[in-house]
């Protein structure tokens, strides 16, 4: 899905785009590596002869040995700091030295010996190798004196750029870099001198009081020109909530160790265009195609699909579109994903054997079956480079390589063998991929496969009928078996998924990608893609409409969802029904799984980390209330669509009233999003009557005396009073201030009111009913804010803070936080907690996500 930091920046989860529906196509890579992947009429292998196929004690070490490194791999990425370089070198050398000693006990027959350190080999090289990359990965990170500073930096333009209604975004590959007064950033100011990363995300926006046609100057901008640019940095600092978008993780991936903004004020360097260089020169290839296609078609949103096909751009493609695709479950249809890369690798080897078969002199020197094997691999990973060489295309790739070197040796391993050979050397190359959805998907798919149904026999001749009985029957099995696990990753599943894929999958992948590719030689084939686009919208749309196109469902813990699937592929199996009836009671806890709640009389609160903003949820025993719904990031992208969704659907969260705070952006800018997630909820606000959510949800009013039960626990609104709104001149004036408590624990949410609401509250309130344990800071820690009067009244023992890292207000104000730490509250920054959670079973102690799943690639705020 479309992702944004609090800094507007887009991000594009090709795993959640590519892998979002449970189906067979997802994991079809490495099945049609095995079994399709065949040229002509003659065998796939008939030019060598097979090999026997691992067993007995050679196939128990290296099972345990692949195993064992991917465990290995998967323990190192838990760490919350990485230790130094020359432990994981030492793991290293120890896993080499096991490995000998591997090799020696299966010389002398001891099976289980050899086993046994074969699993520690793996483990030893799995940890040492992913953490021996995570510490060279480490380098480069952004000096912390520089951030927030100007700097002039000269660097080349290393990808092609994302243009915006708000601006444009692109990589910028840095070669020097300066001071703002023109100085060499090597020379020291009073310490060390600061260090820029080699690789940056820069934004180009119209700054505040300049003219709005400096946003549209970014659009000059192209892959492979070299500029020298007025900067300003930030670490690369993302939201982190318990089940969300790892944003930070996939700025790791990408070796990204800072953001930063054009400076395009009357005081600051110009932009200037130093040269256009020969660099990147497939970026400039996918850029000047993707323009094209623009240019050619006159539909912006069928533009986008068939741009997206060809170049692997998946920000070209709208938002209301990819929530279509992601109802109707053909999602990854729409991104260059495993089965794109495939079905290419497919017809490339049928098109490489039937030219090297016209050559007499080529078939002597390599017999065409070979020729076809290399070329379809070798252009596949053209294909996946041209297309961005996303993860999804990568991993396809290397299975594909792995698989192809297999057959060109003449081995015919067992499935399970060749299975974990493809993931353990796909986790070798990335071993952040075990963190990625899309692994998961892929390789259970891959593994539901062949374990259903043995790859050879995809290479048997069958007709149409037996074809197509056969692609239904995957279809059903992946399905089957992907459903526990897409829970707990999305916490949805489309039910129309099965319908809307077995029109989608041949039209997209027959009809509307090669149309697309044909469009890059032929440009008027592009206006026939698009054609083609527009009509299965329809179907798209239609069924996308029909009541309950998805389910969704709370996220199970993840051993159930590993249960479920097993339950899943036992039921898909081809074996007596007695024996697949076995699978139900394995499957159904995935799907029946409820989260924990608190207790009659009790109530949890989970601040959410959106950023700039404000959203609480409040939950007791039965009900749920979510308290403002966070800022709008930019046109299409705000904290409802992004995180809040995503996060009460995580829960399994029906809510029953969203309480928005104030008219402010930063409050209500995912209500709308929240709202139509959510159609059951109230809209309890002091937005004006004529506010355009008023027009999604009409709200009632909130006034000062309102008061309701909830499972043992009462609420309050304290303020605004019928006053307020009479004599209101400013939104933050008539912010809804809302007290939860159930006699033993309390707290107060207090929106963005300021001193003089304040006073007025603690004039009018007895201090014994303003007591609370946990205090929202209003205003988010404004100076015009948080006054003496009403800490003294509040007394609180947690102070929580929603705010953005280093926003441009300055949130909170130094001398606010100094007030809560001398008033002995605990201060509780979103910045360096995350999303927060708190207990009214234990009032004093706040769990926060950046601490409970720390991870060493997470930027610790200094």
């Amino acid at each position: 899905m479309h992702r944004k930091d609090v800094s507007g920046e887009t991000h594009t989860s090709r795993d959640s785009k590519a892998n979002n529906a449970p189906l067979s196509a997802i994991g079809e890579g490495l099945q049609h590596g095995v079994g399709k992947l065949r040229v002509g009429r003659v065998s796939r292998v008939a030019w060598a002869k097979p090999r026997a196929p691992a067993a007995g004690m050679a196939g128990s070490w290296f099972f345990a040995l692949m195993g064992g490194s991917l465990a290995g791999v998967a323990l190192q990425l838990q760490q919350a700091q990485l230790w130094r370089g020359w432990v994981y070198a030492v793991l290293l050398c120890s896993g080499l030295a096991a490995l000998a000693c591997v090799r020696w006990l299966a010389g002398r027959g001891s099976k289980g010996a050899a086993t046994a350190a074969a699993l520690a080999c793996g483990l030893l090289l799995g940890g040492g190798q992913a953490g021996g990359r995570a510490a060279l990965h480490a380098q480069g990170v952004l000096d912390p004196a520089l951030e927030g500073v100007d700097l002039q930096v000269v660097g080349v333009v290393s990808r092609m750029p994302q243009h915006g209604g708000t601006g444009t975004r692109f990589l910028f590959d840095v070669e020097s870099a300066r001071w703002a007064d023109g100085r060499d950033v090597r020379d020291t100011r009073d310490g060390p001198s600061p260090k820029v990363p080699a690789r940056l995300t820069l934004g180009w926006y119209a700054d505040r009081g300049a003219d709005a046609s400096a946003a549209d100057a970014g659009r000059a901008v192209h892959a492979g020109e070299r500029w020298r640019l007025a900067v300003r940095l930030k670490a690369p600092h993302g939201s982190l909530n318990p089940h969300g978008f790892d944003s930070e993780l996939w700025w790791w991936v990408q070796g990204i160790r800072a953001h930063g903004q054009v400076r395009t004020g009357p005081r600051d360097l110009p932009p200037e265009r130093l040269a256009a260089t020969w660099r990147h020169p497939v970026e400039r290839a996918r850029e000047a195609v993707r323009d094209a296609v623009f240019g050619h078609v006159a539909d912006r949103r069928a533009a986008g699909v068939v741009a997206a096909l060809v170049t692997g751009d998946q920000g070209a493609i709208d938002r209301g579109d990819w929530d279509v695709f992601r109802a109707t479950g053909v999602a990854h249809l729409m991104a260059i994903s495993g089965l794109h890369v495939t079905m290419f690798a497919w017809l490339a080897a049928h098109a490489v054997a039937a030219a090297w078969r016209r050559s007499g002199r080529l078939m002597r020197w390599l017999p065409a079956q070979r020729a076809a094997l290399l070329g379809g691999v070798a252009l596949a990973a053209l294909y996946a480079l041209f297309s961005g060489w996303g993860v999804p295309s990568q991993r396809t790739v290397w299975m594909l390589a792995a698989v192809g070197l297999l057959r060109l040796s003449g081995r015919r391993w067992p499935w399970p063998h060749v299975w974990l050979l493809a993931a353990a050397l796909v986790v070798a190359i990335d071993p952040w991929a075990l963190m990625q959805a899309g692994f998961w998907l892929s390789f259970v798919a891959v593994g539901v496969l062949f374990a259903s149904e043995p790859p050879m026999q995809a290479i048997q001749p069958q007709g149409g009928r037996s074809r197509l009985l056969r692609m239904l029957r995957e279809q059903w099995v992946i399905t089957l078996a992907l459903t526990p696990l897409s829970l707990l990753l999305f916490q949805q599943v489309s039910l129309v998924g099965f319908l809307a894929n077995a029109v989608a999958i041949p039209w997209v992948t027959l009809v509307v990608t090669p149309l697309s590719m044909l469009g890059v030689l032929a440009p008027p084939a592009w206006t026939l893609a698009a054609w083609a686009v527009q009509g299965l919208a329809v179907l798209l749309q239609w069924c996308a409409a029909l009541p309950h196109a998805t389910l969704s469902m709370a996220a199970p813990p993840w051993w159930m969802a590993g249960v479920g699937v097993a339950g899943g592929m036992l039921l898909a199996m081809r074996l007596p029904w007695t024996v697949r009836a076995l699978g139900l009671p394995l499957l159904l806890p995935a799907l029946l799984w409820e989260p924990a709640r608190p207790a009659a009389g009790e109530f949890e609160l989970l601040a959410a980390d959106i950023g700039q903003g404000n959203a609480v949820l409040v939950r007791t025993a039965t009900h749920s209330l979510l308290y403002d719904a966070g800022p709008r990031y930019s046109l299409d992208s705000d904290a409802g669509d992004r995180v809040l969704v995503p996060l009460l659907r995580a829960f399994g969260e029906r809510l029953h009233t969203l309480v928005l705070s104030h008219r402010d952006t930063d409050h209500v800018g995912g209500a709308a999003a929240v709202l139509a997630a959510q159609p059951q909820a109230a809209l309890l606000s002091s937005i004006e009557a004529g506010h355009p959510l008023q027009a999604l949800r009409p709200a009632r009013r909130c006034e000062a005396g309102q008061r309701w039960t909830w499972d043992g626990v009462d609420f309050e609104i304290l303020h605004p009073g019928e006053s307020d709104y009479r004599y209101f001149t400013r939104p933050n004036a008539v912010s809804c201030v809302l007290r939860v408590g159930n006699g033993r624990a309390a707290v107060l949410l207090a929106g963005d009111i300021g001193r003089l609401e304040e006073f007025g509250i603690v004039s009018r309130i007895a201090a014994a009913r303003l007591r609370a344990d946990v205090l929202l800071v209003p205003h988010h820690g404004s100076r015009s804010s948080s006054s003496t009067a009403l800490l003294a009244a509040v007394q609180p023992r947690i102070a929580l803070v929603q705010a953005g890292y280093r926003n441009r207000f300055g949130h909170p104000a130094p001398e606010v936080a100094a007030r809560y730490r001398d008033a002995g509250a605990r201060l509780v920054e979103s910045t360096r907690c995350g999303a927060a959670r708190w207990s009214s079973l234990a009032p004093g102690e706040v769990d926060c996500e950046r601490e409970s799943g720390a991870r060493y690639w997470h930027h610790r705020v200094p």
